[in-house]
């Protein structure tokens, strides 16, 4: 087989796989109504649950170790439009409602048994999280360094498979004190790919122009950051470079 064509067929099947790597989530056996889930959710982990696909899906359910509890909120919300969308702000792509479902008179979502209903939002209900936090380091690193650090005090430098991870990161870097922050972005010189330091390749891409394409191996390795101004872009830049950098920790 052409050798081009073996890395791209390569290429695709490690996309998919990457795809059902997102989050990890977290049942909360309390009451609360869906705002205060939410509030609850954002102050201790990332967001009020988010939904993209049936595998997600099955982790939610799972997620749930109390078999007694029937009513979950999850992160569904009905905007003023009447869309409904997500609590991070995405629009609900996946849908998995129950048949008759949303009913159109109430504006919160929840879980039944797997499948959604819409709920009055000011019911009390245990609640399921996302858990997803990035932490921006502002110590001036290369990049192997702040790969060191984030390994040792937390679990990696941040890995970006998302439209939404992008968000966050963007969020997270207005704080930083340098142009430019590292994430998990390396160039494997051996294939001449970029790729994540948790092994996965890179499917979702967010480059600045003229960043993210054939780099000379011969010269210093390149690794990649996010711009902490403008449009927030990704970059390529030497590894010797003192950065900050964002640490993921599940």
């Amino acid at each position: 087989m052409d050798r081009t064509l073996y890395f791209t067929l390569l290429l695709i099947a490690l996309c998919s796989v990457s795809e059902c790597v997102q989050r990890q989530y977290h049942f909360i056996n309390e009451m609360k109504n869906w705002t205060e889930a939410q509030r609850y959710c954002r102050e201790k982990y990332t967001d009020l649950a988010t939904v993209d696909n049936m595998n997600v899906m099955n982790e939610l359910n799972k997620s749930v170790n109390d078999r007694s509890v029937q009513f979950v909120w999850i992160g569904l919300q009905r905007t003023s439009c009447d869309e409904w969308q997500w609590s991070s702000g995405e629009p609900v792509l996946y849908l998995n409602w129950a048949t008759g479902q949303p009913e159109g008179r109430d504006d919160c979502g929840m879980m039944l048994k797997g499948e959604w209903h819409d709920l009055p939002c000011n019911s009390p209900c245990r609640f399921i999280c996302n858990n997803n936090k990035l932490i921006l380091i502002k110590e001036n690193l290369t990049w192997s360094e702040a790969l060191r650090y984030c390994r040792q005090n937390h679990v990696d430098l941040v890995s970006v498979h998302s439209e939404e991870i992008q968000r966050r990161v963007m969020n997270v870097v207005k704080g930083a004190s340098t142009a430019a922050v590292w994430l998990g972005l390396h160039n494997y010189c051996v294939m001449n790919m970029w790729l994540w330091v948790s092994g996965e390749t890179v499917c979702y891409h967010n480059w600045a122009p003229g960043n993210g394409t054939t780099e000379n191996c011969s010269l210093e390795n390149r690794k990649g950051a996010v711009q902490s101004g403008g449009d927030q872009r990704w970059i390529s830049l030497p590894e010797s470079h003192k950065l900050n950098f964002i640490c993921s920790r599940y």
